[in-house]
């Protein structure tokens, strides 16, 4: 299994799990802010209330972590998967059809199906990862697992970008629990991990520290790296639906520029796997980086009607996608490898890598949101100053955290030469 890299049919049946739980993600990350400021919740309240829960949605992926580790056995794997996917798919269809109208009981109902929501999903994606990075293998090998699992992530997201938008989130609620079976389903024909550490029965007492990953100097250095990166990416993630509707003032185009990122950035999976072979992981991604920062930086210059220009944006942006999609998980699951963990410790690895993804989110949107209705923005604007600030907070944020990275792998990561 390490000497050459698994069939591309092997891998696609351990990916297939990444569609329903991207196409998760789209819908909370990015949908659900506007979907509860359109009930009437105001932004700032909402705001809070997406950082409190976001930040308990992170928290708890380091301590799922450690107990996936703890229990580690690909039968108890599936079962546990199984259960998970039951309560994402009911935290899922709670959320977006409340049964609670006003202001507080809104937001109340919203942090508990949110919670429930998180749980769920955090323990499935820690599941998920954790068995791909047990497969390990060379970097060829784990770029391909890697780019299966979130290149089938990307058909969730237009999945979910299509149904939500046209069909309604009755339908995309139903093709949920149908992907959710399929992609359990299809883990029961995965490759199976070898497993080199038997966990005590009954007791998470033998498992690996919690805080073991942060003991190796590689994973710290890829880890500041990723976050910052991270942050770059969470800020338009939160604020896209708001900039389409108020900056650019074409609500009726949304479907055509998410599906074009999303398409653009699973059409580029393949380019960035040759990349990765021809150039190693960390050279592809900081090629990523560059890319994305000459591409998202035009959005300063778009108004009102400049459908077009915002369209070559969610191209050039969506190009960029692919490395931040395909680099990351590969170069962590080399991390693990090299530090003698494979195995054993994924599970906490996944944990603290969840926690770093979520965290980035929960920061777009508990501080993003607030701030930007301070600076008097609200959804529905058209004061010129409060749409400019909007413009900066979507367009030039996101630039300087690009560059940040940029900067920060060029001292710490790109002499190592690391897979």
């Amino acid at each position: 299994m390490r000497d050459a890299a698994l069939p591309h049919a092997a891998s696609a049946r351990y990916g297939l799990l990444g569609l329903p739980l991207a196409f998760v993600a789209l819908p909370l990350y990015v949908m659900l802010p506007a979907h509860y400021a359109q009930l009437g919740v105001p932004l700032a309240l909402l705001g809070l209330v997406l950082l409190g829960t976001r930040l308990f949605d992170a928290l708890i992926d380091p301590v799922l972590g450690r107990w996936v580790d703890a229990h580690w056995s690909p039968p108890r794997a599936l079962k546990v998967l199984a259960w998970a996917a039951l309560g994402l798919g009911a935290g899922f269809a709670a959320l977006f059809f409340p049964a609670v109208q006003g202001t507080t009981p809104l937001l109340w109902w919203c942090a508990l199906a949110l919670a429930v929501t998180f749980v769920a999903f955090s323990l499935a994606s820690v599941l998920h990862q954790s068995w791909g990075s047990r497969l390990g293998g060379s970097a060829v090998q784990r770029s391909r697992l890697v780019a299966w699992r979130e290149g089938l992530g990307l058909v969730g997201v237009l999945l979910a970008n299509g149904l939500a938008t046209q069909a309604g989130l009755a339908a995309a609620t139903a093709v949920l629990w149908t992907a959710l079976a399929l992609g359990v389903w299809a883990l029961h024909f995965a490759p199976v991990p070898r497993q080199t550490w038997v966990p005590a029965a009954g007791s998470s007492a033998g498992a690996p520290s919690l805080t073991l990953p942060w003991r190796g100097r590689e994973f710290r250095r890829l880890m500041a790296l990723f976050m910052l990166n991270g942050i770059a990416s969470a800020i338009p993630a939160t604020l896209v639906l708001f900039f389409i509707n108020d900056r650019v003032q074409a609500p009726g185009w949304t479907p055509v520029f998410l599906g074009a990122y999303f398409v653009m950035g699973a059409v580029s999976v393949p380019v960035w796997l040759a990349l990765i072979k021809r150039l190693g992981p960390s050279t592809a991604w900081a090629c990523g980086m560059g890319l994305n920062v000459l591409g998202f930086i035009g959005v300063l210059a778009l108004g009102a009607g400049d459908t077009i220009g915002y369209l070559a944006v969610c191209l050039a942006s969506g190009l960029a996608l692919g490395a931040d999609l395909t680099v990351p998980g590969t170069l962590l699951t080399g991390v693990i490898q090299r530090a003698g963990h494979a195995g054993q410790s994924e599970g906490a690895y996944a944990g603290w890598w969840q926690l770093a993804t979520k965290l980035n989110l929960a920061l777009a949107a508990g501080l993003a949101l607030p701030a930007l209705q301070w600076w008097g923005y609200g959804p529905g604007a058209r004061d010129p100053q409060a749409l400019q600030a909007l413009s900066w907070a979507y367009g030039a944020l996101p630039c300087l955290f690009k560059l940040s990275a940029l900067a920060l792998w060029w001292r710490l990561w790109h002499r190592q030469n690391l897979e």
